[in-house]
Parts: C-alpha cells; sequence; structure tokens
C-alpha cells in the first residue's frame, strides 16, 4: 500500500503544476495501402465521424490531420474501387499522434447487390484464406482490458475458444486453444516467428506468468485457430500474427509507464530529415519482487524486456525493417517474515531460474506487378538455466537434485511471393531454418532410500547427459491458391504445405508432412455467411525430445515424427451492421502421432504449465487425441461510447497414453464463458470490466507411498499416473475493473488507472500441494513417534495443502504520453 500511496502522490505532482497549460487540439497521421500489392493508394479519403474533418492521401498514400479535438473517433477510409474500412475507438490525445497502415481491399467490378453490401461490413475479422476461427483485436481493445495489465497474452483469453491454463484464475499465461495443449501455438511478429512472448517460460511448453510484448507497439492482434494459411508451419491449435506500428515520421515522441508492478517506456520518431526512417524502442523493468515482499510472499521473479522496430523506406517500392525483442528473466526466493506451510512448501518445491532470450530480425518488401515479394532473416535464442535442490534455502552442493544448462537457437530464412492475377490470390514461398540446440542435464528422478537395517528399498534413479544433437536443418515450402466465383458469392480457398528435417529418421520425405486444406464461405444473404474449413497440419517435436539422450549420451528420440492435427470446423458469421459481429461455429480436431512418455505412459499434451522442462525424456510418438466443441462470439465495436465482447465455448478435450485409451486431458475445461465492456463517459473518464468463467479442469491424485518417500528430496508429492486425471478442480469465476481518467495538457496526456483483478476475490482452485505436518511453529515436521524425520518420510505425517487462495490484485498506476 506504500507503493500504491507513492504512485498517487507523484501522479498529482505531475499534473497539477502543468494543468493550466491545457491543449484542446490533437493529430492524426499514416499511410494507406492496397491489401493485395502492398502498394500506396493514392488520393483516398480519411473521415473523423462526427465531424467536418476530412482528408486526403497523397501519392504516397500518406496522410496527416491536425486541429482535432480531443476525444475518441470512428476513422473511415474510402477509395472508389475498395472496400470502405473503419477503425473504431481511436483516442486523440495531445501526447502522442497516433500513426497508422491501414490496407483497402479491392471490390471486384461486377459484384450483386447483396454481396456489395456485405462486403461494406467492417467490423469483419475474416479473410478469404482464413474465412472462419478468426478474431482481431486492436491496440486500444488491449491497453483498457480489465484485468489485463498490458499483457497481451491475458488480453487474448476474453476471445472464444482461449482458455488461461488448467485453473482458470491463476498467474501463468498458458494459452489453451480449443483444448490442444499450451505448446501447439504459433507466434509471428511482423511475419518474424517468436518462439517466446512470456517471461519465465517453460521450455519446450510455452506459458509463463508475464508476457513481453510492447502493448505500445501493437497495432492489432489476429488469432487464428483453424484454417491457418499455409505459409505458417508447427501450428496445430492457433496462429498468432502481432502487427506492430511504424514509428512515427512526424515527430519524436514517446510514453512512460509506471504500475505497482513495473515500469516501462517507449520512444518512437524519425531518424532521417526525408522521413523515410523510423523507430521505435522500449524497456520494461519488473517490480514484482517488491510486491511480493510486501504481501510476505517467498517468491522473486525479477525481469527486463527489450524491443525495438527500425523501417527504412529504400525507394517507393522497397522497404527494409529491423525488429528486436528480448528479455532477462531471474527467478530467486527470498527471507519470509512469517513462515506458514504454504509458503515454506514455495521455496522448495520450484527451481532457481535465469534465462536469457531473443529474437533479431529483418525483413525485405518489395513491390511487383500485382503482388510483392517478401524475405525475412531472423535468429531466435533462448537460453535457460535451472537449478534445485532438495533445501533450496541451503543450496549445498551434495544436495542439488536438478540442474538444466541448455540453448536453442534458430537461423531463419523465408521467402514469399504474393500475386494477384485475374481475381486469383495466389501465394508460395518456401523456408530454411539451421537449429542449435545444447543441452547438459543433470537430474535425480528418485534419490536411493535405505531401511533401518541399511537394504535399499528404493534405488537411485538419475539423469545425466550431455545432448550429442548436432546442429541440423529444416525446411518447407507451401502454395496458397484462392479465388472468388459466383458475383462473389463463393469463395475458395485452397493450400498444401510440407515440411522436412534432416535429424529425424524419417524426417527427410516430404509426403510424411503433406497437409493439404481447404476453406469455403458463401455469401447467405445481406448479413449472412456460411463458412466451413478442412485441413492438416503438422509439428515437428520440441527441441527438448529430440535432444534429449541416456546416461550413455546416446539420442534415443531419433524417431520422433511430426505431430499431426486434422481440423473440421464449420459455422455462421452474421453482421448486422458495421460495428456488430456474432459468429456461431463447431469444430473437431483429432490428434496423431502425440508424444507418450516411456517413463510413466502419459501423453506430453497433459503436460507443460509449470516452471521445469517439458520433453526432456524418452518419448514415442503414437499418442492420439481429439478435441471437439461448439463455440460462441459476439462483438460489439465503440460506434458511440459502448462497447462489448461476449464468448462462450463448450468443448471436450481427449488424449490417450501408452493403453491408447482416450480420457479426459489436463485442459478439459468444458466450459469457457468471457464478458467484457467497457464506456466512455464525459471528461474523459473510461470504465472498464470483465467477467470470466471456466469449469474445473481434471487433475490426477498423489501416489501416496511413493510422495511421502520421496517428498524430502524432491520438494513435492508423486503423482499417481494410473488414475491420471481422475479428480476434477471446481470451476474458476472471477471479474476485472479498470478506471481511466485522462489529462490532457499542453503536448502531454496524463492517464491514472485503477485496474484490480478479481475484484470480489473469487477463490481459483488449483491442484492440492503434497506435503508434510509440520511443528506448531513451522520450524520442523511433525513425527508419528517424536524422533527427527527420517529420510524415507516413515515417520512423517503426510498432509494436503488446498490451493484455493483468492488472489485479489489491485493495480494503481499512471501513463504519461509525450
Amino acid at each position: 500500500m506504500k507503493i500504491l500511496k507513492k504512485i498517487i502522490t507523484i501522479s498529482i505532482l505531475l499534473i497539477f503544476p502543468i494543468i493550466v497549460n491545457a491543449q484542446n487540439s490533437g493529430s492524426f497521421s499514416g499511410k494507406v495501402i492496397d491489401k493485395l500489392t502492398q502498394k500506396p493508394i493514392p488520393n483516398s479519403t480519411i473521415f473523423l465521424e462526427g465531424t467536418s474533418k476530412v482528408a486526403v492521401a497523397d501519392s504516397s498514400g500518406s496522410f496527416r490531420i491536425t486541429g482535432i479535438v480531443l476525444k475518441t473517433y470512428n476513422i473511415t477510409f474510402k477509395n472508389i474501387g475498395y472496400k470502405p474500412v473503419t477503425l473504431y475507438n481511436i483516442t486523440i490525445n495531445s501526447g502522442n499522434e497516433n500513426n497508422v497502415n491501414v490496407e483497402l481491399e479491392p471490390t471486384a467490378s461486377l459484384l450483386s447487390e447483396v454481396v456489395v453490401k456485405s462486403n461494406k461490413r467492417t467490423v469483419e475479422a475474416a479473410t478469404l484464406e482464413t474465412p472462419l476461427s478468426v478474431q482481431r483485436l486492436t491496440t486500444e481493445e488491449i491497453k483498457t482490458n480489465p484485468g489485463g495489465n498490458f499483457d497481451i497474452s491475458k488480453v487474448i483469453q476474453t476471445l472464444p475458444g482461449v482458455g488461461g491454463g488448467a485453473g482458470g484464475g491463476g498467474f501463468r499465461n498458458d494459452i489453451i486453444i480449443r483444448g490442444g495443449g499450451p505448446n501447439e501455438n504459433v507466434f509471428y511478429l511482423d511475419g518474424i516467428e517468436v518462439p517466446v512472448i512470456n517471461h519465465f517460460q517453460t521450455q519446450g511448453s510455452s506459458g509463463g506468468p508475464q508476457g513481453i510484448l510492447n502493448v505500445s507497439f501493437i497495432e492489432d492482434v489476429k488469432l487464428s485457430s483453424s484454417a491457418f494459411d499455409a505459409r505458417y508451419d508447427n501450428a496445430l491449435s492457433s496462429v498468432f500474427q502481432f502487427k506492430q506500428r511504424t514509428g512515427n515520421p512526424n515527430k519524436v515522441q514517446g510514453n512512460v509507464r509506471l504500475s505497482a508492478t513495473e515500469l516501462a517506456t517507449t520512444f518512437e520518431g524519425p531518424l532521417s530529415k526525408n522521413k523515410k526512417t523510423t523507430f521505435l524502442a522500449s524497456a520494461r523493468r519488473s517490480y514484482l519482487q517488491l510486491l511480493f515482499s510486501l504481501i510476505d510472499l517467498p517468491i522473486r521473479p525479477n525481469y527486463w524486456d527489450f524491443q525495438t522496430k527500425i523501417t527504412h523506406q529504400i525507394d517507393e517500392k522497397t522497404t527494409l525493417s529491423f525488429i528486436g525483442l528480448g528479455a532477462l528473466d531471474k527467478f530467486r526466493f527470498g527471507e519470509i517474515k512469517q513462515a506458514t506451510p504454504e509458503k515454506l512448501y514455495i521455496i522448495n518445491s520450484a527451481p532457481f531460474i535465469d534465462q536469457n532470450t531473443y529474437t533479431a530480425g529483418l525483413t525485405f518488401k518489395k513491390l511487383l506487378n500485382n503482388g510483392f515479394l517478401n524475405i525475412a532473416l531472423s535468429r531466435n535464442y533462448f537460453d535457460n538455466n535451472i537449478n534445485q535442490f532438495e533445501d533450496n534455502k541451503s543450496q549445498l552442493p551434495s544436495q542439488q537434485i536438478l540442474s538444466v544448462n541448455s540453448t536453442e537457437i534458430e537461423n531463419k530464412l523465408r521467402i514469399d511471393i504474393n500475386k494477384n492475377k485475374n481475381g486469383w490470390k495466389i501465394s508460395y514461398g518456401a523456408m530454411l531454418q539451421l537449429a542449435e540446440y545444447n543441452n547438459e542435464t543433470f537430474t535425480v528422478l528418485r534419490k536411493e532410500l535405505r531401511d533401518n537395517n541399511g537394504n535399499i528399498i528404493q534405488p537411485n534413479v538419475s539423469l545425466n547427459f550431455n545432448s550429442p544433437l548436432n546442429n541440423f536443418l529444416k525446411y518447407g515450402a507451401f502454395m496458397q491458391l484462392s479465388k472468388r466465383f459466383f458475383d462473389n458469392r463463393l469463395g475458395i480457398s485452397g493450400g498444401l504445405r510440407t515440411d522436412m528435417n534432416s535429424f529425424t529418421t524419417n524426417g527427410d520425405n516430404p509426403l510424411e508432412t503433406l497437409s493439404p486444406r481447404v476453406s469455403l464461405s458463401y455469401v447467405l444473404a445481406d448479413k449472412w455467411t456460411a463458412n466451413a474449413s478442412i485441413g492438416s497440419y503438422f509439428k515437428i517435436a520440441p527441441y527438448t525430445i529430440l535432444g534429449f539422450a541416456d546416461n550413455n549420451n546416446s539420442l534415443v528420440n531419433k524417431n520422433s515424427k511430426y505431430q499431426k492435427s486434422d481440423h473440421y470446423v464449420t459455422g455462421i458469421e452474421y453482421l448486422p451492421n458495421d460495428g456488430l459481429r456474432f459468429t456461431v461455429e463447431g469444430f473437431y480436431k483429432n490428434y496423431n502421432n502425440v508424444p507418450v512418455s516411456v517413463r510413466n505412459g502419459i501423453s506430453l499434451t497433459n503436460l507443460g504449465n509449470d516452471f521445469n522442462v517439458l520433453g526432456n525424456e524418452a518419448v514415442i510418438t503414437n499418442g492420439k487425441g481429439n478435441t471437439y466443441g461448439l463455440e460462441f462470439f459476439a462483438q460489439k465495436k465503440l460506434t458511440d461510447r459502448f462497447f462489448g465482447i461476449f464468448s462462450y465455448t463448450y468443448f471436450r478435450s481427449k488424449y490417450s497414453g501408452a493403453n491408447n485409451v482416450l480420457i479426459s486431458s489436463s485442459w478439459d475445461n468444458r466450459h469457457l464463458l468471457s464478458i467484457t465492456s467497457g464506456y466512455k463517459f464525459n471528461r474523459n473518464w473510461e470504465l472498464g470490466i470483465k467477467f470470466r468463467y471456466q469449469g474445473g479442469a481434471p487433475y490426477t491424485p498423489f501416489n501416496e507411498e511413493e510422495s511421502r518417500a520421496n517428498y524430502l528430496s524432491q520438494g513435492q508429492g508423486i503423482f499417481d499416473y494410473s488414475r491420471l486425471n481422475s479428480l476434477r478442480l471446481n470451476g474458476f469465476n472471477g471479474s476485472d475493473i479498470r478506471i481511466d481518467k485522462k489529462w490532457n495538457l499542453k503536448k502531454v496526456t496524463i492517464d491514472l488507472f485503477l485496474d484490480i483483478t478479481n475484484w470480489y476475490a473469487a477463490k481459483s482452485t488449483a491442484v492440492p500441494s503434497y506435503t508434510f505436518q509440520r511443528t506448531t511453529d513451522n520450524t520442523a515436521f511433525e513425527t508419528t513417534d517424536g524422533s527427527p524425520i527420517k529420510s524415507n518420510g516413515s515417520n512423517a505425517i503426510p498432509l494436503l495443502l488446498k490451493n484455493d487462495e483468492a488472489q485479489f490484485t489491485p493495480t494503481i498506476g499512471f501513463i504519461v504520453e509525450f
């Protein structure tokens, strides 16, 4: 609370001296381009709805409007021969100038009246290639999302089919799409693949407690949960496309954001007098460690992240861009003021973590006749160091139970050509990757235990290897063809892709991963469209599986197959007006070649939501699975003062292990409900509220005998996988609220916000924690015989700690734009 009071005081001190210098106008600028050819569209008209302000784009497609009254607008872009586009909820401030890139899609010359009306629906998110299972979020929707705390990974959980991990109300960003595992999603930032978008990620999977991406960079986010464009590889559940802004070419500007958990700063502007080179740059520092110290939690997560984008217009047809994204993560433990069984359990159940990651890439775009060429050259780097001890406070080398030192490096080249000829949209291209992987692992799976007579009752089981995986190549190619027929009523898009590698046994066979897909859309009436898609998609096993070796340093997973998922989706879209959208979809996904653990016989898809490593073990890729369900979505864009999103998904998720029996997966929540709404009041007050419900997930009970014997060395219980997911957590419901108040001063905007996560303190149930009962003063373990506790736990008193605390998190902060 002391920190929150200081933030409020600083905010008042910043506002008071300059409040008298308020001004009443702002500016808006950008560029209008052809969606198909990426060429500038001159003479486009830009309308600020509700005003007489109108601008016309120049020969380069650029425009700028000044002297705008400070408030929120819907801004429409029009040009003859193109479908109009409206940007909703654009806030004009005195601090930062909004600079946008707008793509207009050509309208065919011969269209029936009903199709012309349908094509004017600017709220739609679908494309010809992906006509269904697609959603979009703008930067304003992300920034003001209640409980999102400017974290894109949390905001997207408002979308249909998107779950937030098993518990639903936890602190991790495990993105679960339509019942698939957390490592089935891929992320692209301006066309460059980014393998990690969260701090403290689970290697071999995904997740983590905090997103890396800076929301100030993002123009919009597109989520495709099926009907993937063939240009994207390794996607089984979803493709996220993050589109970044270009730096403002007109002036240098920036913002500073301070909250109870972090400090972030962003700068942008021109780097040349001719405005052909612009930049964006940001840095962010975590203060979570201070917050957790104040509330007396033993964990101390600490991170930095950095992001940049530099764009250079070489000539009117050629653009070169550089993007960079990096993070430094450290996870430690601190002293606690008041010991409790729950806090003491945390200290020894989690490892120490040091992670460093970055993505750096160049994109080259060249405009061609009726199309454009993209070339992307990038490098991904991920370094992961994990250590854990029987006693994490003393950290004695003789008591080390886990040591992982691992790096993943990918050097990628992607080329794609996009053409538009006689109504046909044609895309084709190829990718080549050089993969490097290093892994030194020591882990004690079971410590040697003896009885009172010195006889071994449990032999030592440990892994100790240095992965001999050599650098190897991954390569693939794709083609996508799309066209509209019958007066534009029927849209058909077909794609074909294959992916190969030089390491796995059958990795060089293009037929093994031949993945056809086709999508159909048909305009039923003015406001109604029917859509369907069928497709096969493949994903190579993570490096943790491919590079795993036994104690003889022999690679044992060379026979791993590409995991396969077949999608069948159909749905209806209803667009009653320009700002309102409804969709209903049914989906079925069938999985094959799913990795299954040799050690415990379970599907690895059930794992990946902790701070350890997923896949660092021997596997067989013969598992199966399926997910299916029904999804409803409604979106009301902010056309006046109100906006809202409603989504509900019912689904089932099942996977098999070594026994080939399909059972509920760890992500089988069955119900996902999200309602988000907001209202803009007079005098720059804004209110947003969100409600989420997520059904209870299955979980596995503990093996009492093994847990008792191994708790002192492992710091946690051992699950009984013979009863995999036989129990189920309670469902989670929670609501978040956010209040913003903005002041527009002389060339400065200040946004003071209050963001409360789980404001009515609903409990979030997670899997109970296995431990031993402690003494009243929490200085030792209770025993049945009063003697010191034995190493095999035979005289301990087992105890299950409930994980059903209410995570109520108020955040007060401010954003200063200048």
